[in-house]
């Protein structure tokens, strides 16, 4: 009957620091949804460096993608193209 006793009060004082304490299950918890975000953000950014490795390829190697760059981000137009500017 003593060693229930005992028993019991030492989980009655070590509850909370366990539960609630630094390094207890809540903030282990909420440490574990802190690294799922964390490698969910590090998916993202390595799928947005993926793709501007590609676009920093076609950039350096393909003419034909520099001229649509040129022409849809800049407004440049080719010699003898005709520009059309419409007046509101």
């Amino acid at each position: 009957m003593k060693v229930g006793r005992v028993l019991l009060l030492f989980l009655v004082l070590m509850g909370p620091v366990i539960l609630f304490g630094s390094r207890g299950v809540l903030d282990n918890h909420r440490l574990d949804r802190k690294l799922l975000d964390l490698r969910k953000s590090n998916e993202e950014l390595a799928v947005k460096n993926d793709a501007l490795k590609k676009e920093i390829l076609l950039l350096r190697n393909d003419m034909r993608y520099i001229e649509k760059v040129a022409r849809d981000e800049l407004g440049m137009v080719r010699q003898n193209d005709k520009v059309y500017r419409r007046v509101d």
